[in-house]
């Protein structure tokens, strides 16, 4: 079928895209052919992706104040004037791996005060709960190679209520919810634009865009589009050799650029555009008052379109452009624009480019690619997933995609400053100044490309697990790059995450490894053995640096738990003393068992690696057996606890029933009679243990028949009785178990709040089912009561190892006090299935993480289009926290794939 399109008055008629069945004409398996030929270096199909950030602006890269005030230093309002240092953003963006050239979407409604370049929101100081932003946009799809990608954004027809939003926002308080853009009203009539792009790679440095605009309101309307071009700000900071400017040059519907290395780059589109120019530098006149490097600044577009002032090139030249189109759409109507981006010739480039394929070849690409998206999720996702299912593990698994990143930070030239600029000498001693070995060039997964724009190392762990389901290559890839020598730290540490490097992650690196590892096929021995070099230096750093008593009881402080204890575990405690951790032994206990299994595979094939593995068996030994002997185990609560160790040698145990003292299920591994053949050594010294240290015989020296008839051994911080007791807990709807999925914090402690007295202060935790009231953390203390993804699949996990050992013999009650039994194979399953349910339609075709969001539920111009929050309400499941945490969220689509199997 046909669409009008207008132009500035001109018609046109262009194809409207439609899904065609996978029936269609095209390559087998073409885009895992693409993923070889990425691997292999042949091709790269990874050199162009949607690594533009969605914020660039209040991140601590931009931040050159004394203080460490991001948000303040670089604000929202600063953003279309000012030139970023670092990074590049906008909205549904594409760059190249070195961000050389940046692309991305600009809309105008033509009422808005300034184009819509960049999302909008507001940070904890705002009256917001943390950094919140208040716009929808949504990852439809996207294969990992970038091949075909869809994004979807829907911006109001009328004023967009940037005051509004600000004002009620800055009236509320911690204990009221947070007033969103929907809360305004602007979207009750249905006036607004719902725009898509949709991405389709012709080549490597070839892509076919499709940018489809729909009125969805009951009367004629105007859009203003600028699908935008232009480079990345290198040569404003006085660093030697990178004062050459890149050039662009505008005519009719074109944009062409040029630039030292990258070469010659063409955007053309259909229709009869106006081409605008400008230079990306900063508009100092208009934010200090001082004179600027460009007579065009970077809001020279912005404030021509929306003001009409003379402030692009007449010469249409400079470093950013766009191509200006006015559309008029009827109501319920769609207008669409094509528009291809190329390179063109390598450098020096001296002929114009040809005129680029807009007709039938670039609908061929586009169709093609499309089918070969829907060829390749068939083969990744099962046949039994439901429809419902099939929807959000995809589009679970295009948040990941695009939640790539280009990311660029050298710490040490942060500190110092460019000859540009010198930043005040406060900051050589503040944030990141132990760090100044580190520096970033990398494109990384990040946990949200708005609110949280940077890498968060723990975070990616668990990205990594689910990118492996479709990329195994990138996930080992970001594995192996935050081991790398310019990220760790010398002293062993992995990078925590932007605002503090120095804070402490769980150590779930290695954990991550051995699971994509597996998913993989467990052929890559290479890169499992690199993986464990570096790991051997970081777990040597736990040990020296986070076990101050030398009694394998590890400390680590918040551990990216936040507030689910009385006071703040990173700061300095009430009284003086060394606090002990459930959690942090838990995590030590199960890193010494990553550490073991990766070094028995690699010993099957090396026996260098023999002696490694005896190593981390016995070190898992000392950690699981300290828990039991330095008192973290109350057999009494049948439950892990934090321990205060106060100086005189008095132990206070913290007794908050939370996710702190589950974690040490997942600290279990088995050893089979197969392993213990081929390394008779390891076998050996699990004897003489046995024989010498009888004392251990708890955390290694049950046994049983494996499923092959002959023996196996279990290696669990939780021995079989402890597990059962702890099960009950953890199992009990009064406490952990929700419908959708584990708690962090008992529901016990609702009633009955747990409360300690030190130093003359109380402090206290109670259960809260959604963000919490604690000021710990300022506006992200959050931890204390929802659901979150990444600590219920590591338990699921959990429960599937235990059932590996025990099969069907092991049977607990579930939930408890019900008087039914399952295994723990299908306690997993059904874990997997409330969390699940978060995401899918229930019987009354209610999404549970939109809770009492009437729009989002009944709409079904909205309905479909998932969220992937950061945490969920533990009792409603509704999302909460950070809206496009594709990142661990994303392990929704593992649980699937898992789960229908």
């Amino acid at each position: 079928m046909a669409a009008v399109v207008k132009y500035r008055g001109d018609v046109k008629d262009v194809h409207v895209i439609t899904d065609r069945s996978s029936s269609d004409a095209s390559p087998p398996d073409a885009e895992r052919l693409r993923l070889a030929q990425a691997d292999s270096g042949e091709q790269d199909w990874r050199a162009w992706g949607p690594y533009l950030s969605e914020r660039a602006w209040g991140t601590v890269r931009e931040d050159y104040s004394e203080h460490g005030t991001a948000w303040d230093y670089f604000p929202h309002d600063h953003a279309r004037s000012r030139a970023y240092r670092w990074n590049e953003d906008g909205m549904a963006g594409v760059c190249d791996d070195r961000q050389t050239f940046a692309f991305a979407l600009a809309l105008w409604n033509g009422r808005d005060p300034i184009l819509k370049e960049r999302m909008f929101g507001l940070g904890g100081d705002g009256g917001n709960h943390g950094e919140d932003v208040k716009e929808y946009w949504w990852y439809e799809d996207s294969t990992p190679t970038h091949s075909w990608m869809r994004w979807r954004y829907h911006y109001p027809q009328a004023a967009f209520p940037y005051d509004e939003l600000v004002a009620v926002n800055a009236l509320r308080g911690r204990d009221d919810t947070e007033y969103e853009l929907v809360d305004t009203g602007i979207f009750d009539d249905d006036r607004y634009w719902a725009v898509s792009v949709d991405y389709a790679k012709a080549s490597p440095t070839d892509l076919c865009m499709v940018v489809t605009v729909a009125n969805r309101g009951d009367r004629a309307a105007t859009l203003h589009v600028l699908p935008s071009l232009w480079f990345r700000n290198t040569w404003a900071w006085g660093l030697p050799g990178g004062d050459r400017i890149p050039r662009l040059t505008g005519e009719g519907a074109r944009l062409v650029g040029e630039h030292r290395v990258l070469g010659q780059l063409l955007l053309e589109g259909d229709g009869d555009p106006v081409p605008l120019l400008c230079d990306n530098d900063t508009n100092a006149e208009r934010l200090w008052g001082l004179p600027g490097r460009s007579r065009y600044p970077k809001d020279g577009i912005n404030d021509h379109v929306v003001n009409g002032a003379d402030t692009v090139n007449p010469a249409g030249e400079g470093t950013k452009g766009a191509l200006h189109y006015v559309l008029d759409v009827p109501a319920g109507g769609q207008r669409q624009i094509r528009l291809r981006l190329t390179r063109t010739a390598s450098p020096p480039a001296a002929a114009p480019p040809p005129r680029a394929d807009l007709g039938d070849g670039f609908e061929a690409v586009v169709w093609a690619r499309r089918a070969e998206a829907n060829r390749f999720f068939a083969g990744v996702i099962p046949e039994a997933a439901t429809p419902d299912e099939a929807l959000v593990a995809r589009q679970a698994i295009a948040g990941l995609m695009w939640s790539k990143q280009f990311y660029h930070f050298d710490v040490k030239r942060w500190l110092d400053g460019d000859p540009a600029s010198t930043p005040p000498a406060g900051r050589r001693h503040g944030r990141n100044s132990a760090w100044w070995h580190m520096t970033s060039f990398d494109v990384i997964s990040m946990p949200d490309p708005w609110e949280y724009p940077w890498y968060a190392a723990w975070d990616l762990a668990f990205h990594c697990v689910s990118i492996a389901r479709v990329d195994p290559g990138f996930a080992k890839a970001q594995l192996l790059l935050l081991l790398r020598e310019w990220y760790l730290h010398p002293n062993g540490q992995i990078p925590a995450y932007e605002w503090a490097f120095g804070d402490v992650n769980p150590p779930v690196h290695a954990w991550a490894a051995l699971k994509v590892f597996e998913i993989d096929g467990g052929r890559d021995y290479e890169f499992l053995a690199r993986v464990m070099h570096k790991l051997l230096l970081n777990f040597t750093w736990w040990v020296n640096r986070k076990d101050t008593g030398g009694n394998n009881v590890f400390e680590g402080g918040f551990l990216g738990l936040d507030n689910v204890g009385p006071f703040d575990r990173s700061a300095a405690l009430p009284v003086a003393g060394v606090l002990e951790q459930s959690d942090g032994t838990g995590w030590m206990a199960m890193y010494a068992l990553n550490m073991l299994d990766m070094a028995i595979v690699l010993a099957e094939h090396d026996r260098t690696w023999v002696d490694t593995a005896t190593k981390f068996f016995e070190h898992f030994a000392y950690i699981a057996a300290a828990a039991y002997e330095q008192g973290l185990w109350d057999d009494e609560d049948a439950f892990f606890y934090d321990v205060l160790r106060l100086a005189d040698g008095t132990k206070v145990p913290l007794k908050v029933r939370s996710v702190v003292g589950l974690l040490p299920l997942a600290a279990t591994t088995r050893l089979t009679a197969r392993t213990l053949h081929q390394l008779p050594e390891l076998g050996a010294r699990l004897r003489w243990f046995l024989t010498n240290r009888p004392e251990y015989a708890q955390v290694i020296g049950t046994r049983r028949l494996g499923p092959d008839g002959r023996q196996q051994r279990l290696l669990s911080m939780v021995g079989p009785e402890q597990v059962v007791r702890l099960l009950a807990r953890m199992l009990d709807s009064d406490e952990f178990l929700s419908d959708f999925g584990l708690r962090t914090l008992s529901r016990a402690h609702l009633d009955k709040p747990f409360s300690v007295t030190l130093g003359g202060q109380e402090f206290s935790v109670g259960y809260e089912p959604a963000e919490s009231t604690s000021g710990l953390f300022g506006g992200n203390s959050n931890w204390r009561g929802p659901i979150w993804m990444p600590t219920n699949f590591l338990l699921i996990s959990a429960l599937r190892d235990y059932a590996s050992f025990f099969g069907d013999d092991l049977q607990v009650e579930y939930p408890t006090r019900s008087g039914v039994k399952r295994t723990l194979d299908e306690i997993a399953d059904d874990l997997s299935a409330r969390l699940i349910s978060l995401f899918t339609q229930d019987d009354w075709g209610r999404r549970p993480i939109y809770g009492a969001c009437r729009i989002f539920q009944i709409h079904p111009d909205w309905r479909d289009l998932i969220a992937f929050p950061e945490y969920f309400h533990g009792d409603n499941g509704a999302g909460l926290g950070a809206w496009h945490q594709t990142g661990w969220t994303a392990l929704v689509a593992d649980l699937i794939l898992t789960l229908r199997r």
